[in-house]
């Protein structure tokens, strides 16, 4: 199925690398305009040069740290000057934390997973609802993973912040569900990036698939003709389902 996004704005955190990189690259494939936000220059500016080089305008780059929450409302401000309203959300930046005991977890790092997975996610979708509800089409979509329900020890913060996260969008897609905006967690699975690396050192890489399947995999969810709104795409089995209360 081809997704026109011609004339639609989209923004992408985290799109210096992994999934935000091609999910960014396959908006702008796919017509739209590019706003591109991460810590690192040289990868925004890669990301930049393989948007121009498949026929894609110019990103708008964006380098910044998430967890400067000023920086995030000036953000939501910048783009309301220049063009008015965002037609998409690609909300991606996360950071893994350690893999620990609960009980070993220093407090630095857990607070740290939760400024930058949850609080920044808050912020940002505070920053940008008043834009995407001024667009005919909103669509957010809000990294999550696997991790947020199966809970493995030594996870504790990472699925910690994503089970918020999921809880956030959740809640936001039924404030909004009488608006054309709609919102989708996605659970990309276990994909080859530098997080999963980190976090399963003795991993053959190449048993994953690569970022830019699930990239291709999140690309319908932004199109105009999405109706669901609330619910957790499962990329590994191409299926959207609803959450549900414990049994």
């Amino acid at each position: 199925m081809t997704i026109n996004l011609e004339g639609k704005i989209a923004l992408v955190t985290g799109a210096s690398r992994g999934i935000g990189y091609f999910t960014a690259l396959e908006l702008a494939k796919a017509g739209a305009h590019v706003i591109a936000c991460a810590r690192t220059v040289g990868g925004l500016e890669d990301l930049d040069d393989a948007i121009k080089a498949a026929g894609g305008s110019a990103a708008t780059l964006v380098p910044f740290d998430l967890a400067d929450m000023n920086a995030i409302d000036a953000l939501g401000a910048s783009i309301f000057e220049r063009w008015g309203k965002l037609d998409i959300l690609v909300a991606n930046a996360g950071v893994l934390g350690v893999i620990s005991p609960i009980g070993h977890v220093e407090a630095k790092s857990f607070e740290k997973v939760m400024n930058i997975n949850v609080t920044a996610t808050w912020r940002l979708i505070r920053s940008v609802d008043p834009l995407l509800s001024r667009s005919d089409a909103g669509r957010a979509v809000i990294l999550s993973s696997g991790a947020a329900h199966k809970c493995r020890p030594f996870w504790g913060p990472y699925s910690a912040s994503k089970a918020a996260v999921e809880a956030l969008a959740r809640t936001w897609a039924g404030e909004t569900q009488r608006t054309p905006l709609r919102i989708t967690s996605v659970d990309p699975g276990a994909t080859r990036t530098a997080m999963r690396a980190q976090a399963v050192p003795g991993e053959d890489p190449e048993t994953l698939p690569h970022p830019s399947e699930v990239a291709k995999a999140i690309l319908p969810l932004v199109g105009p003709d999405v109706t669901e709104t609330g619910k957790l795409f499962i990329v590994r089995e191409n299926k959207l389902v609803d959450y549900r209360l414990p049994e």
